[in-house]
């Protein structure tokens, strides 16, 4: 891990952003800096849909902010074939495809969504991982560890493979190939799923099924009306909540 720039925010909060190989990140800590003999803080693995960083920014942000008032560390990375990283051809086509056919009005093929999702989670969750060794050899930041939003299939395969991820906040926000349903079956750790009742994006029925497959003995559904990007603010305190209560 390089760090490659380093700002104090006006609140306190350390953003330094590094690389780790070809993957651009963000690290946020809260202030004050943890002496040498203090105890490092919990980190939060911060996911996002693959927009790329910079258009992600102001909302990540806002969410390390709000995790550094509780005392947790922050940490994201660009997501394979998104911001500055190479294309990626093949899933470029499967966005295309998407695309036409929403703007057409007619159902997205299970095809369509395996081309999208399956290849992103084989690559970006060995990518997560790297970032969380490298995140974690550092003196300020320790565990428990959880993860938040973003693409909920990375958010699912990370829950089976990685036992450092003590417990995960999930919106249902995007496409889940049917693959990703038997892997939800294996998902033991505590659970905050958000869903958006009215999500234009998003298959409600879908989303209900996926969490009923979850095989989480505590799991909590957190349903509100409204679209994609109507997260109400008291939402997002009830997922602080879950967190302080299973990484603290």
């Amino acid at each position: 891990m390089h760090f490659t720039s380093e700002q104090r925010l006006d609140d306190g909060v350390l953003e330094r952003e590094f690389t780790l190989g070809e993957i651009p990140g963000i690290l946020w800590t809260p202030t004050p800096t943890p002496t040498p003999t203090s105890a490092p803080a919990p980190l939060i693995l911060l996911g996002h849909p693959p927009l790329g960083l910079r258009k992600m920014y102001p909302r990540l942000v806002a969410r390390a902010r709000h995790s550094a008032a509780e005392g947790f560390a922050t940490a994201t990375i660009e997501l394979p074939g998104s911001g500055d990283r190479p294309r990626w051809p093949a899933v470029e086509q499967a966005r295309a495809d998407l695309r036409r056919a929403m703007e057409a009005g007619e159902p997205v093929s299970d095809a369509i969504i395996d081309a999208l999702i399956l290849p992103l989670v084989d690559k970006a969750v060995p990518e997560w991982q790297a970032a969380l060794d490298a995140l974690l050899s550092l003196p300020e930041v320790g565990g428990p560890v959880g993860y938040s939003g973003g693409v909920i299939s990375i958010g699912i395969r990370l829950a089976v493979v990685e036992p450092r991820i003590s417990a995960a906040g999930l919106f249902a926000g995007s496409f889940v190939p049917r693959a990703m349903f038997e892997e939800a079956r294996q998902v033991t750790i505590p659970l905050h799923v958000l869903l958006q009742w009215d999500d234009e994006g998003n298959d409600r029925q879908a989303a209900l099924d996926l969490f009923d497959a979850f095989g989480s003995k505590e799991k909590t559904l957190h349903a509100n009306m409204g679209g994609h990007t109507g997260v109400p603010q008291f939402a997002g305190d009830d997922a602080a909540r879950f967190f302080t209560r299973h990484l603290k």
